[in-house]
Formats: C-alpha cells, sequence, structure tokens
C-alpha cells in the first residue's frame, strides 16, 4: 500500500510539474505575442506607410479620429508611388527624416486630366523630381508647427500656408494631417502641387507686357544670364508704367538714354539674395546687391536711398520662379 501511495505522490508530483511547465510556456507565448503585437503597431517608414495604407487603411496605427477618416476615405498613393519609383525617389523618402504632403491618386488623376496625358508613364523622371520634392518639407512638421506664409520644400521654392479655414497648401487641402512614420509625417492632400517652372527673367517675360522695359534693361545691363541662371534672388520688379515715370523724373526720351553705370547700378538696388516671401519681410533696413532700402510692411511702402516711396502691389506679391521670387512694385528705386 506504501508502495502504491509513493508510486501516487509521484504522478501527482509529476502531473503538477507538467501544468506548471504548460503554463508557464503559454504565458510565455502570449507574452511573446503581446511583443509582436507591439511591434506591429509602430509605424514604417514613409513609403511603407503610403503602402500600407493604400492596401488596408483600416489597420494602419494611429489615434480613432484619423482611423475613422481613413476607414472612410480609403485613400491610395499607386500613382504617388510609381512616380517615386520613376524619379529614383523611394530610397531617398525612406531613409531621410522629412514631411510629405501626400497627393492621393484621385488627386493625380485630376492632373492627368488637366495635362491631357493617360497617366505617370507620360511623364518624365526629370519632369517628376521638381514636382514630387516640392511636395517634400525636410524635418518633422506636424499641423500644429505650420503658421500661414511660405514654407521652403526641398524643391527649394515654397509653399503657401493658409490656416484661415483648415489647412490649405497652395490651392490643395489637407484631409488628413500628421499620419506618423518611422521618418517623418505624412499630411495628405486632395491636390497634386506644381511647382515654378520658370526662371526669373522667362517668368518676368511670361507677364508681357507688364514688364517688357525691365527685361530690355536686364538685356541692356547684361544681367540676363545671371538673373536666368543664378541665385536664388528676390527681386523687386517695377512694372512698364514705372519705368515710363522714371524716364520722364530724369528727364530721359528712352532706356537707351540712361548710361550704362547707372542702369546696372539702379536695377541691382531692385534685387536682394535669396528667396524673401512676403511673409517673412519685416519693417526695417533691406540689404540689396547695391545698398539699402527701408520698407514699412504696414503700409506696403519702400523708400529708396533718396527719399523716393515705391508701393508694393499686393496681388503681386510673390510671384515664385524656379530662382527666386518676384515682388511688383509701382516705381523705379534709386540708389
Amino acid at each position: 500500500m506504501e508502495t502504491i501511495k509513493l508510486k501516487k505522490s509521484r504522478l501527482n508530483f509529476f502531473a503538477t510539474l507538467a501544468i506548471a511547465i504548460l503554463v508557464s510556456f503559454v504565458a510565455v507565448s502570449c507574452s511573446d505575442d503581446n511583443d509582436m503585437t507591439e511591434l506591429n503597431t509602430e509605424p514604417g517608414d514613409i513609403v511603407s506607410v503610403l503602402d500600407q495604407i493604400t492596401s488596408n487603411p483600416d489597420d494602419f496605427p494611429t489615434d480613432e479620429t484619423k482611423s475613422a477618416s481613413l476607414k472612410a476615405k480609403k485613400p491610395k498613393f499607386k500613382h504617388l508611388r510609381q512616380a517615386l519609383v520613376k524619379a529614383g525617389l523611394v530610397s531617398t523618402v525612406a531613409s531621410n527624416e522629412l514631411t510629405v504632403f501626400a497627393p492621393t491618386d484621385e488627386a493625380f488623376e485630376t492632373l492627368f486630366d488637366n495635362l491631357g496625358i493617360g497617366g505617370i508613364d507620360d511623364l518624365t523622371a526629370e519632369q517628376l523630381t521638381p514636382i514630387l520634392l516640392y511636395h517634400v518639407v525636410g524635418g518633422t512638421v506636424m499641423s500644429s508647427d505650420l503658421s500661414s506664409g511660405y514654407t521652403e520644400t526641398v524643391n527649394g521654392s515654397a509653399v503657401k500656408v493658409d490656416l484661415s479655414s483648415g489647412v490649405l497648401i497652395n490651392d490643395a487641402n489637407v484631409i488628413i494631417a500628421d499620419l506618423k512614420a518611422a521618418n517623418g509625417i505624412i499630411h495628405i492632400i486632395d491636390a497634386v502641387l506644381l511647382p515654378p517652372s520658370m526662371n526669373i527673367v522667362e517668368t518676368a517675360m511670361s507677364y508681357d507686357p507688364e514688364f517688357t522695359i525691365l527685361v530690355q534693361a536686364v538685356v541692356k545691363a547684361g544681367l540676363q544670364e545671371t538673373l536666368e541662371t543664378g541665385g536664388p534672388f528676390t527681386i523687386f520688379a517695377p512694372t512698364n508704367d514705372a519705368f515710363g515715370d522714371l524716364l520722364t523724373e530724369l528727364g530721359y526720351a528712352s532706356l537707351d538714354e540712361i548710361p550704362m553705370e547707372t542702369l546696372v547700378a539702379v536695377l541691382k538696388y531692385h534685387v536682394v539674395s535669396g528667396r524673401v516671401y512676403s511673409s517673412d519681410l519685416v519693417s526695417g533696413p533691406v540689404n540689396t546687391l547695391n545698398g539699402t532700402f527701408n520698407i514699412d510692411t504696414s503700409t506696403l511702402k519702400i523708400t529708396d536711398a533718396n527719399s523716393r516711396e515705391s508701393g508694393l502691389i499686393p496681388s503681386l506679391l510673390d510671384v515664385q520662379a524656379t530662382n527666386g521670387v518676384i515682388h511688383v512694385i509701382d516705381k523705379v528705386l534709386l540708389p
């Protein structure tokens, strides 16, 4: 009987030990599963996030509000992905800390219709690259970090941010903001942003005849190549009427009568190094390539070295070119 009791005791011991091991194994397994779940909730890089949202927006890890928006809108980014591949920018976007304004497939399809093309295949890598870089800002920029004004992109040119009603980037609405990726932030937009495609001289010529005299003056002074290929520059550009008033004021019958040295000095007095947008302007002195003038941002007035005043034209501020920005003024400034 003692032997039987001993055997039973041993059996009970081994059964208890087996149960304990099984429970421990299950607990560890559950813990591992939880760890894996936690790992799986971490977002991937920007390109991976765009792919994940395209394939299954319901599973993208984010807060309830953004998750509901993703489920409702189901945005897709196949065209954007194809464009990144064609332009050779996938690794750049996946490995650098960036903020991307991401146009949906619907946004791209609207662009295709406007351009009269069938799709990404009809655009070259050279055409796509500046467009794509115009949608990218360096670093992590949450929507709460944005302010109305201009924000420089990796393209070099800036996008205009308008926070007066929602978040507007140029003419595109941000429909879902602040989606986090491992290397940055994605803001989904409903239109493709198009960067400037002409240099400063070409842009001025495109406003023909508003700046024909200015362009003639630039060519005569030998500054055309500099303003076409150099920079970036900010140009305070006088209109044809402004040049007409100057000729009358100085007693010249035509542009040809102005001495070359004087013409070069006057034109350089209208040029500032770098891109200076209207939102960057502050009242006080402005350093040009040929001296300093004063600006009053409250009245949009510029006072030149001779105490003459010129007014900035609000509707023609922040005209962007590939190598700078143009602000139109109604009077020629004199150094």
